[in-house]
């Protein structure tokens, strides 16, 4: 090092390298390496200070060696010390002038070394904050560039292959190292959130990166909100965003295309041998109580897995103190969680899991439950919101009702009972005024709110009757749900046909409805739907006229599932009740389907546990 060194300052002949050499070897040759402590450490150049004032004067040569030495790969920890010792005494010096000088030590490899040279590190940012603002963007890239696991090259034949160090067993200390630093920075610049939230969003990793980089950054991102509060609501929106770039990306019907696919080659069975094998069987190959399954087949739904596993993790800590639930940061946290859901959720459509956190969080209290069923409800019936998303809010309303088992039957009622009589109250304003016909575009809002009323009387009618068969009876008949049907903007024909018909089958067992009449018409006409939003005679056929989805299908990423605490709420589908209430509709003429049959026409229904591992205890 010394003779590299040396060279790369001055012209020196072969034979006085030679020379040089034999001085330097002659020199470890005759030192006591146990008995004689270190020597100081090799540099080259003036102090810092003088190497300053020089620069002032025009003499570059110091400056460049002391860039030269700092971006050494081969620095010792005495090196980088000595540096930074020198560097803190003058850096009030250090204006915009000296950025790159600043640059190349911002790029020192602090990180992972000794303990001294981290506290020596701390105390020259520390010091360079406070001093000279210019460079606090600087050092924020610095350490957010730290949050995913570096880029290594990888050799393979004549290949060089670019990778992530997924496997840096020195992760979790380097991480704390980070957030350190970048407490210390807040501390010193009480204004560090403003700019911090940019460089979070532009350094995040592309979401086709590898599951663990992408875990590794959100997982670092929600540490973040922890210490510095003021961001929380923005991380989380950033976080899930990126979750519903993926999420969007990733169908529901690919997914279970792929792993259905995948187990069943795993296992040997051909997809001949599982077309007509419909039964369940206790030791299927779905059974996710297997460590080997814990791992989607499905590349973008692995990274989404990944990814809502920690935001889960970070919810359940947030909430919990000691294993019991702390209301108020619960609330914090629900209105933080909420906004985001109003910003970038509910005008998502197609979302399969992302959602799912609202839902998870709702769990934990009933009256965090209620109080997002009645924001729901009270943009439904906001005539100011734009119909997309009042309808969206119909659609989350109906889904939520039907799959929330943590309900208790008394709120689906109350919720029912809010809808219903506004269904009324909108056939009460339309049936007799100029738009009283089936018009997708001037009625969306009351066809979302019909189906989501629909929706949940087939997940819920039984709880309703159940204990008391007369009194449920009358409380269904009491909506009054024939005028619905019936009316003339006739909701059967827009409303889905899977929805219609598991209605109509219900309906009609307890004689509440009789639906098959209009159904029949309606599939005699082909579904015409009038399509100009002024009426006329603009007409248009679709075999799916209201464009929509239910956001709380069956969950089927798979982390959560294998987890060891399946929690009883997110077991959202149960076959096997319901072939016992439903007998009455095998071999019917018009619907061969049942609640159970239903969900495995659409998905195939899975369970969703609670995050195994503590968000902040959690291991890289």
């Amino acid at each position: 090092d010394v003779v590299r060194l040396i060279t790369t300052r001055m012209p020196i002949s072969s034979v006085g390298i030679r020379r040089l050499k034999l001085f330097v070897m002659m020199e470890i040759e005759d030192r006591d390496f146990l008995n004689t402590p270190p020597k100081k450490t090799v540099r080259f150049g003036g102090t810092v200070s003088n190497t300053l004032a020089k620069l002032q004067k025009g003499d570059t040569s110091d400056y460049e060696l002391i860039k030269h030495q700092l971006s050494d790969p081969d620095i010792k920890d005495a090196q980088i010390i000595s540096w930074l010792q020198e560097f803190r005494t003058c850096v009030t010096q250090l204006g915009k002038d000296h950025e790159q000088l600043i640059y190349v030590v911002l790029k020192l490899p602090w990180l992972g070394r000794s303990q001294a040279v981290v506290e020596e590190y701390l105390a020259f940012l520390s010091n360079l904050v406070s001093a000279q603002t210019v460079y606090l963007r600087a050092c924020l890239r610095m350490v957010v560039s730290n949050f995913a696991p570096k880029r290594i090259r990888i050799q393979e034949g004549n290949v060089d292959i670019s990778d992530s160090d997924d496997e840096d067993e020195n992760l979790p200390r380097t991480f704390d190292q980070c957030h350190q630093a970048l407490q210390l920075i807040a501390r010193y610049v009480p204004s560090t959130s403003r700019f911090l939230m940019p460089i979070l969003s532009d350094k995040f990793p592309f979401v086709q990166k590898s599951s663990r980089t992408l875990e590794c950054y959100v997982h670092n991102l929600l540490r973040v909100s922890v210490y510095i509060p003021d961001l929380r609501r923005d991380i989380l929106e950033l976080i899930i965003s990126k979750m519903l770039t993926l999420d969007v990306s990733a169908p529901r019907s690919e997914i279970e295309e792929v792993e259905s696919g995948a187990q069943q080659d795993a296992n040997g069975v051909s997809q001949d041998d599982c077309l007509f094998d419909m039964d369940e069987e206790e030791d299927s190959p779905l059974d996710s109580s297997r460590p080997d399954r814990a791992v989607m087949v499905h590349p973008v739904a692995e990274r989404l897995d990944t990814m809502m596993t920690v935001l889960l993790s970070y919810i359940k800590d947030i909430c919990h103190v000691n294993g019991s639930l702390d209301i108020e940061k619960t609330k914090a946290l629900y209105r933080d969680l909420l906004s985001v859901f109003d910003k970038v959720v509910l005008p998502t459509h197609a979302s399969c899991h992302v959602q799912y956190y609202m839902f998870y969080l709702c769990s934990f209290r009933l009256g965090l439950a209620e109080a997002f069923l009645d924001h729901l409800w009270k943009m439904l019936q906001a005539p100011n919101q734009p119909p997309v998303l009042r309808q969206a809010a119909a659609g989350y309303m109906g889904s939520f009702m039907a799959r929330a088992k943590f309900l208790p039957v008394s709120t689906v009622k109350a919720c029912l009972d809010l809808l219903v009589p506004w269904l009324h109250l909108y056939i009460n304003s339309q049936d007799s005024g100029s738009k009283a016909f089936c018009d997708v575009n001037l009625h969306g809002p009351f066809y979302t709110a019909c189906q989501a009323v629909f929706y949940t009387l087939i997940f819920r009618h039984n709880s309703i009757l159940e204990g008391n068969m007369k009194k449920g009876l009358a409380y269904l008949q009491g909506l009054n749900l024939e005028r619905i049907v019936m009316c003339q903007l006739n909701p059967l024909r827009v409303c889905l046909p899977a929805v219609t018909n598991m209605f109509a089958a219900i309906t009609r067992k307890y004689q509440l409805v009789f639906c098959y009449t209009i159904i029949e018409r309606n599939n005699r006409n082909l579904l015409p739907v009038v399509s100009c939003s002024t009426g006329g005679s603009s007409v248009s056929t679709n075999t799916n006229p209201l464009d929509t989805f239910f956001p709380f299908d069956p969950y089927l990423l798979k982390s959560l599932v294998s987890s060891e605490n399946i929690l009883y709420h997110f077991d959202l589908v149960s076959q096997g009740s319901m072939e016992e209430e439903d007998d009455f509709l095998h071999g019917d003429s018009v619907v061969d389907m049942t609640p159970g049959s239903y969900d495995s026409h659409l998905h195939s229904p899975r369970s969703v546990g609670s995050p195994p591992v503590s968000f902040l205890q959690r291991p890289f």
